[in-house]
């Protein structure tokens, strides 16, 4: 314990000893005492005195009273005022000292050690609850533009706070007391005249305070001057850089040489301020509540003389000049060298004119015009050490006297048929001196002394002229022309003008080209001698043919050039340009347009015509009054509706026809557009469709038609030479029946009992008693096979044994039977006896086919095998069984008279039957009365296969018919 103890002494004496200071710092640093506060409304400044507190440096501590939030808490410096030994100190508020109650707290600081705080001091507020008002500060503040303003509103007692505007803009609004709002306001910018509007209302817009700012600027002066108009006094003038904004009461005061200008009004941006004397040295000072501003100037009087406006002019009027006079307000004047300047006005023409003098008081004024109506004013300066024109007099009115019109200017135009006009230009107001009251136009000869005199009205400008008459009573070559312009002044000298009677030939005068460049046609000739008065130019529109309206201009003597401009020159016009002498002779012969156009419209009279596969394309010339430039060429185009290809560029204006080649059959469409140096024109459009023409198809089917004619004469010439084989190959004869009977002797009663070899059995089995039943088809393979005897084939066209077969009625549907069937039938649908007859070459086209029963009798097989319906002769047996079929070998059998045997005609020429031994081929076949088809198969002969086949019954009824009439 002892080691403990010695140990804390130490410490404990530390403590011990920094309280001792402390607390004879704390008795050394007294507490501010007697602390008043002075509030600055406008500035919102609070001065801040105190008395104690020896310190350097002080703790201010500001707070809202009511939220008791703290504005401000620093150390500061305070002022020590020695008269009256206190402490002082400003502090200024953001917010309007209205618009809540502060406290503000001091204490003394030395380093790290303070004093106490005073005891608290309370600046009031109008937030009070005594006053109940609505409020709203500051009010009427003037402040500088781009500063930045807090304003606050103090809500009435009892109402709720609603919105702050500035202006038309509402503003966030921060709470200040339980009463108070403030806003801030931030670049604010310049305001009118009546300032800006803050308006404060509550919650249920019924009640509102409000207040004006006043946003401006301070006075800025430049061009700062003083001069003297009466060589006495001084008038200084300035301008103001920008407008202050600020006005009435508010407004700028100035003051010169440090007294006050009560007159210095605002007139054209200048203010002006006047001193009864010149004092040389002169200092402007402008002051407003934003600022102020100053500017000197000095000089000496007569280098700032600016002389007053003359007054009283009044003119003495000539024809041709007039003579001004004024007066002046100060009698210094009369010994001042002047310098003065009139201004002449006349019509839309504004000159002027300098003169010079000591006390200047009247000047004359040449080379005006006669007949026209001035208005002059004049003002002056000083001559020597000239510092500023005056001002302007009073302008006066004046119109000079009339006179004589001026020489007119005289031309003719010479038409192609000997017509023509004698024309003048009107004269303007300037030349006329006067209004003019007529014409007088007198033609007459100088060899012959005659003379015709016309009085034209004023507004006649032109007298028509016929060379023809005029020759008739005149033996010149020439008369002249004199015109005389007369008004209430008197009569203008004659101007006169040479017409030839006789007109040179214009066609010997190459023509030329003119480019129009800049405002005219330039113009360059060769220089005449002959033409010792100058030359004329004249020009008109190209289309015009008579009485056309002609512009000339005269060029002096000796001229090889000039630019001819006119106002009526008009785009895509063409105009002649003609150069004469003063004699009127034509020299040289110009065309040219102002500027070339399109084309207006399309080329005329667009024709087309085809030629074989070509087409031909023509059109007629552009007319003159269409073409607005010259033609360069034409350019032809395929026309597919959506858009032109182009075919060809004729160059040229005299190519107009154009050839399109090897075209197909179709439609087409050409277009043909014209051109010049502007553009092309809108085109003519035609159509056509090519076809082979008509001509050449009727040539070309009379061409078919003889080849064809000749072709049938050759054949019809070849078949006539064999007309005997075509005979014997296509139409045989019938052979004649061969009778075993006498026929010489005397013929008795016919007997017409049928013969035994007549009569026809029929062969077939009993038990096929019903007609119902169907044939038996014998195939006709069996048939070859029942016709070969060793291989061999047999002629079944041999009648050695006749076979019938009896049609029988079958009530089943008629197939019709195709040619690769081998089933075949013949039959009868009429009844069971059969007409045969001899037909023609016919090839059944079908036969009929009925579906039977594979079971039948052997006889019924060798009928079908037979070939269909044969009635052929057969022995008087009654035996009821066919008898066999005679050999081949028998040639005479075949071709006996008598009836032959059904079967296959096979012989197509007479050589055959020549091999057959026959004398005639067979022609015919058996068929039945109902029908048209053959009884018998077509089949044909084992010897030629499938080699030939028989001739159409068309082909052989043609061939019959043609042959029918020839003679073997």
């Amino acid at each position: 314990m002892p080691q403990l103890q010695t140990s804390c002494w130490p410490v404990q004496l530390i403590c011990c000893l920094l309280f001792v200071v402390h607390t004879h710092a704390q008795n050394e640093l007294t507490v501010p005492q007697q602390v008043k506060l002075t509030p600055d409304m406008r500035t919102q400044q609070i001065s801040i005195s105190w008395l104690g507190g020896s310190a350097n440096m002080f703790d201010v501590m500001i707070l809202r009273t009511e939220l008791n939030e703290t504005v401000f808490y620093d150390s500061v410096h305070a002022t020590l005022n020695l008269t009256t030994g206190r402490y002082e100190w400003t502090w200024t508020s953001a917010e309007p000292l209205e618009c809540t109650s502060l406290s503000v707290r001091i204490r003394s600081r030395e380093g790290t050690v303070t004093s106490e705080w005073n005891g608290e001091q309370i600046l009031q507020g109008n937030d009070l609850p005594t006053k109940v008002k609505f409020q709203m500060y500051p009010q009427d503040r003037i402040v500088h533009a781009g500063d930045i303003t807090t304003f606050c509103c103090i809500v009435a007692e009892g109402a709720l706070f609603g919105s702050v505007h500035y202006g038309n803009t509402a503003m966030n609004a921060t709470r200040l007391s339980r009463r108070s709002y403030s806003i801030t306001v931030t670049h604010q910018p310049p305001s009118n005249r009546t300032g800006t509007n803050v308006i404060c209302k509550d919650s249920e817009k019924t009640k509102m305070a409000g207040a004006v700012v006043f946003v401006a600027y301070p006075p800025l002066l430049s061009d700062f001057y003083c001069e003297t108009r009466d060589l006495t006094s001084a008038v200084c003038q300035w301008k103001e850089v920008r407008d202050t904004r600020l006005y009435g009461k508010r407004r700028t005061i100035y003051s010169l040489n440090k007294r006050k200008c009560e007159e210095a009004n605002l007139v054209e941006n200048l203010r002006t301020c006047s001193m009864a004397h010149w004092e040389g040295n002169w200092t402007l000072d402008a002051v407003n509540p934003l600022g102020q501003d100053s500017v000197l100037d000095s000089a000496e009087i007569r280098h700032r003389v600016r002389p007053v406006a003359p007054e009283n002019l009044n003119a003495d009027v000539n024809a041709w000049n007039a003579t001004l006079l004024w007066k002046w307000r100060y009698d210094s004047y009369d010994s001042l060298p002047l310098v003065c300047q009139v201004e002449i006005r006349s019509h839309d023409n504004k000159t002027k004119r300098t003169f010079t003098g000591v006390g200047l008081t009247a000047v004359r004024l040449l080379k005006l015009y006669p007949n026209e109506e001035y208005t002059f004013k004049v003002r002056c300066g000083a001559q020597r050490n000239f510092w500023k024109w005056g001002n302007w007099s009073q302008p006066i009115s004046i119109k000079t006297n009339m006179d004589v019109p001026d020489q007119p200017d005289v031309w003719m135009h010479i038409n192609s048929d000997n017509s023509g006009q004698i024309i003048w230009k009107p004269l303007t107001s300037r030349e006329s001196h006067g209004p003019i009251t007529s014409y007088e136009v007198t033609l007459w000869s100088p060899k012959e002394n005659l003379q015709h005199t016309e009085m034209l009205p004023p507004d006649t400008f032109m007298l028509p002229i016929n060379l023809t008459r005029i020759s008739a009573f005149t033996n010149d070559n020439q008369v002249m022309a004199a015109v005389i312009a007369k008004n209430a002044a008197g009569d203008s000298l004659p101007a006169s003008v040479i017409i030839p009677l006789r007109i040179s030939d214009q066609s010997q005068i190459a023509e030329s080209r003119v480019v129009y460049m800049d405002r005219g046609f330039p113009l360059v000739w060769q220089d005449d001698t002959n033409s010792s008065c100058g030359y004329v130019i004249e020009w008109h529109d190209a289309l015009c043919q008579q009485d056309c309206h002609v512009e000339w201009v005269k060029v002096a003597m000796g001229t090889t050039n000039t630019s001819i401009e006119s106002a009526n020159f008009q785009p895509g016009v063409k105009y002649n340009i003609s150069l004469f002498s003063c004699s009127s002779e034509l020299l040289q012969y110009w065309q040219g347009y102002m500027q070339e156009l399109p084309p207006s419209r399309a080329v005329p009279h667009l024709f087309i015509n085809q030629q074989d596969s070509d087409v031909l394309l023509t059109w007629e010339a552009m007319p003159q009054a269409s073409r607005r430039g010259y033609i360069l060429g034409y350019n032809i185009y395929l026309n597919n509706d959506s858009q032109l290809v182009l075919l060809a560029n004729l160059s040229g204006e005299g190519s107009r026809k154009y050839t399109v080649k090897g075209l197909s059959d179709g439609s087409y469409k050409f277009t043909v557009k014209a051109y010049n140096s502007a553009g092309e024109d809108t085109g003519a459009t035609i159509s056509i469709t090519v076809e082979q023409l008509a001509d050449w198809l009727i040539l070309e089917i009379l061409a078919t038609l003889g080849v064809v004619a000749l072709l049938l004469s050759i054949v019809t010439f070849l078949c006539y030479k064999k007309r005997k084989w075509v005979k014997m190959a296509f139409y045989p004869d019938i052979p004649q029946p061969k009778l075993s009977d006498d026929w010489t002797r005397t013929q008795g009663p016919l007997d017409v009992r049928p013969s035994p070899h007549n009569v026809v059995h029929v062969v077939g089995k009993p038990e096929l008693d019903s007609l119902k039943e169907a044939l038996v088809v014998i195939p006709e393979e069996d048939e070859e096979e029942e016709d070969q005897i060793g291989g061999e084939p047999v002629d079944t066209d041999e009648p050695a044994s006749l076979r019938y077969y009896n049609q029988m009625i079958d009530e089943r549907p008629i197939r019709p039977r195709y040619p690769d069937s081998l089933d075949s039938s013949s039959s009868s649908m009429d009844s069971g006896l059969t007409d045969v007859t001899y037909t023609g070459i016919q090839t059944s086209g079908s036969s009929l086919v009925f579906h039977t029963d594979q079971q039948g009798s052997s006889e019924v097989e060798m009928a079908a095998s037979g070939g269909g319906y044969r009635p052929q002769r057969q022995p008087a047996s009654d035996n009821s069984h066919p008898v066999p079929a005679q050999s081949s070998h028998d040639p005479q059998a075949a071709c006996s008279g008598g009836y032959k045997p059904q079967s296959s005609w096979n012989l197509d020429s007479p050589g055959e039957a020549e091999e057959r031994d026959c004398l005639a081929p067979c022609l015919g076949s058996p068929t039945s009365v109902a029908s048209t088809q053959f009884l018998l198969p077509d089949g044909e002969s084992e010897e030629h296969g499938e080699e030939k086949r028989p001739l159409s019954t068309s082909a052989a009824g043609w061939f019959t018919n043609l042959l029918s009439s020839a003679k073997p």
